[in-house]
């Protein structure tokens, strides 16, 4: 895994120490642009410290926030720009992303961290029919498009029922925010910078299992990735693999495993469920013939059947089998049955043999 992840987030280097996080010391040129070897926590941390650099109207808060969080994504933020632009705030995550909607309104870029993605629910009023909602409800006049609201979601080996969760389709039934999940530090720099600067609420999902495991050259400067822009990080010929966020590298096990055997993949990285790419993963299947979707959150109402909806009313005549789903299974989120529970790559494997093979 260790090295896998090193060849799909393109290079590992020792751990140092920069901005007050857990960072690598080695940096390098490439060309006229300077990067760093830094894992995803320490590119969200970077990504902050830029933001809050860049725009003075900029806040940073949510649980522990101004301790550096649980997990560490915020530390040194508070010192370096003091407690009235960094600061903790209640357990409450109704109140956060309330607080957080009023502040965006008066134009300033609020910046709110949902500690773990299980405990968004209480907020999910004030996400849904508060700020999705606020542009439109008056006709354009106001708004609270600085909002953006980080949560860290997926699993990580032990979190059980509520450390674990992937509720990303709830969100992505919902007209007036976007929804932003990436797979590497370097993505997630210029994706949580796209999302903080868009004119919409954003809600950004950080792949906790990620944070400390993937690590990656990264530009120092300022950058952005555009976000709804879907990408091909894998060609091939046999069939398309669509995922989002820390599944990609265990699709891109598969990948290489169905390599072995003869079988070509294109891999895409969807970065923006909502709203997402159609014409990249429509391009690819009519190329391919067939698609399988992967995603950690449970089968029955994922953004996998999203996804499968549309590629079959846009693709139908071009499929030469089924659409394939591999996600979690229709039940809560376990704790020692979690290797059971997720859509792992052997499951992906024997997914995209079935379908090559329909």
């Amino acid at each position: 895994m260790a090295s896998l992840l090193s060849r799909f987030c393109r290079k590992v280097a020792v751990p140092g120490s920069a901005h007050g996080a857990r960072m690598v010391s080695t940096t390098t040129s490439c060309g006229s642009e300077t990067v760093k070897s830094l894992n995803l926590y320490s590119a969200i941390n970077q990504a902050l410290h830029i933001a809050l650099e860049t725009d003075p109207r900029s806040y940073v808060f949510g649980e522990d926030v101004g301790f550096g969080g649980v997990f560490r994504c915020t530390t040194g933020l508070a010192e370096r720009f003091g407690k009235n632009r960094v600061f903790n705030t209640p357990l409450c995550e109704q109140g956060i992303v309330g607080f957080g909607i009023g502040l965006a309104a008066m134009g300033n870029r609020a910046v709110v961290e949902i500690q773990f993605a299980d405990y968004i629910y209480p907020a999910f009023d004030q996400i849904v029919n508060e700020a999705a909602k606020f542009r439109y409800r008056s006709g354009n006049q106001f708004n609270c498009g600085g909002l953006t609201i980080r949560a860290p979601y997926g699993a990580v080996g032990h979190g059980g029922h509520y450390h674990s969760q992937s509720p990303e389709a709830f969100f992505c039934h919902v007209p007036g925010i976007k929804v932003v999940i990436p797979r590497s530090p370097r993505e997630a720099k210029g994706l949580l910078l796209s999302s903080i600067r868009d004119p919409n609420p954003v809600v950004f999902f950080e792949p906790k299992w990620l944070y400390r495991q993937a690590v990656e050259e990264v530009p120092e400067h300022d950058y952005m990735i555009p976000l709804s822009e879907a990408e091909v990080i894998r060609e091939g010929n046999d069939i398309t693999l669509v995922g989002w966020g820390a599944q990609l590298t265990v699709m891109e096990q598969a990948c290489l495993d169905a390599e072995k055997e003869g079988i070509s993949c294109e891999l895409i990285d969807l970065k923006t469920l909502l709203p997402w790419d159609k014409e990249t993963v429509e391009a690819s299947v009519k190329k391919t013939g067939r698609l399988l979707i992967s995603h950690e959150a449970p089968v029955t109402g994922g953004f996998g059947a999203e996804i499968s909806a549309t590629i079959l009313e846009r693709c139908f005549l071009k499929l030469e089998a089924p659409v394939s789903r591999v996600c979690g299974l229709d039940t809560p989120f376990p704790l020692v049955f979690e290797p059971f529970y997720m859509p792992t790559k052997n499951k992906i494997l024997d997914a995209i043999k079935s379908t090559v093979n329909y």
